[in-house]
């Protein structure tokens, strides 16, 4: 709480211990969780003494908030420069989408030879945007003999699947030797279903329970989804009627919002409704979004439009409920309503974000937006 950080900073001041490190980084630290940088930052410049922790907690304080530009000005006045405060710097990026400059950093930082931790090797998978940067990154850490952890094997393994290649994710998946953790699990699960493969990764969730590993809250929601892309109806409603009774979960808004998705795929609006009317709480986002999604599938322009209007009470910045109930309306020829929402759009100064690609030139990942002019052309 940002009350109790301030007294404790006065405290610090009273008592004298202004030069104390653990202290200090313990208030730096306080006042970035609280969003408050300037504080946090004033308090970095008051001390005579300054360990590697306390720049890093303070990069990581405006990387965590997205002010990537002072997190990296800071960065770069750092004396000296370990692991730790390179992953906060990279993490920073991959959290903003930016993962171009997140690959540069770590490529800097190998040149280096400064040595990537777990933390560093997961951030940067999450940022490869294509199959062949995330294979220098695995083949670095075979080089250099590299024990991964599970979040690093997971990593992986959502890396290689959505670069297409679900065989060397199952490979990651079966080279390694502890299998008792769960994300592990609910990773290989995603990839099968993300894969359109829901029956083999139903036959995944047998296996992991047979030796021993317990669904939690986010393999119901893989495992819901798995049956959401396959068609598994019955399978995925029994799963979600199972959750209380087997394992102790109590279904959240984002078991419903799987839960809706897997009956309006399958058409099935009536079961959809009754169960909405028996939810405990009042529809969110998730809930709203999927339905808006399964009733473009099978053009219910009511439903939808109905949804649209509550995800943009929801969030009146956001372009993709105008976006989404436009293209209902296209898909049933009606153009006079796609005029109009766009007049909406306008009125309200909605933006529709725009589409994003990277593509992979020599060592560099350049990103490009559509009518992008900012890259120079490339020699032949």
């Amino acid at each position: 709480e940002l009350g109790l950080s301030r007294q404790a900073h006065g405290q610090v001041l009273v008592a004298g211990f202004i030069s104390n490190v653990v202290l200090s980084c313990s208030i730096i630290d306080a006042y970035a969780k609280c969003g408050q940088m300037e504080s946090a930052k004033r308090r970095f410049d008051e001390m005579p003494l300054k360990d590697n922790y306390i720049w890093t907690t303070l990069i990581s304080g405006y990387a965590k908030l997205g002010d990537m530009e002072s997190a990296k000005e800071l960065f770069t006045k750092m004396p000296e420069k370990n692991p730790v405060s390179w992953t906060a710097l990279i993490a920073g990026y991959v959290r903003q989408g930016s993962g171009d400059h997140a690959l540069d950093l770590f490529r800097k930082m190998i040149a280096l030879r400064a040595k990537p931790e777990q933390f560093t090797f997961s951030s940067c998978l999450c940022a490869s945007a294509s199959l062949r940067h995330g294979k220098q990154i695995h083949g670095y850490m075979i080089r250099t003999n590299v024990v991964p952890n599970a979040i690093v094997v997971s990593s992986l393994i959502d890396m290689y699947s959505k670069s297409g290649s679900l065989e060397a994710s199952e490979r990651v998946f079966d080279r390694y030797g502890d299998k008792q953790d769960c994300v592990l699990w609910n990773t290989m699960i995603s990839a099968l279903a993300h894969h359109g493969l829901g029956h083999k990764a139903l036959r995944m969730v047998d296996d992991m329970i047979k030796i021993g590993v317990r669904p939690n809250r986010t393999s119901l929601v893989v495992i819901l989804s798995a049956c959401s892309h396959s068609g598994l109806v019955e399978e995925g409603v029994r799963w979600f009627d199972s959750m209380t009774v087997d394992y102790g979960i109590v279904p959240d808004q984002e078991h419903y919002a799987c839960l809706i998705d897997l009956l309006g795929r399958a058409g099935c609006f009536k079961e959809l409704m009754s169960r909405m009317e028996k939810m405990p709480f009042k529809p969110d986002e998730h809930i709203w979004n999927a339905i808006l999604g399964v009733s473009r599938i099978h053009g219910n322009v009511e439903l939808g439009k109905k949804a649209a209007e509550e995800l943009i009470r929801l969030d009146p910045e956001s372009s993709a409920p105008y976006v989404l109930l436009s293209s209902i309306h296209a898909d049933q020829g009606n153009w006079e309503s796609v005029e109009k929402l766009r007049g909406i759009m306008k009125k309200r100064r909605v933006n529709k974000e725009k589409a994003r690609s990277w593509i992979g030139i020599g060592e560099k990942v350049e990103t490009f937006t559509v009518s992008d002019g900012w890259h120079h052309p490339r020699k032949e």
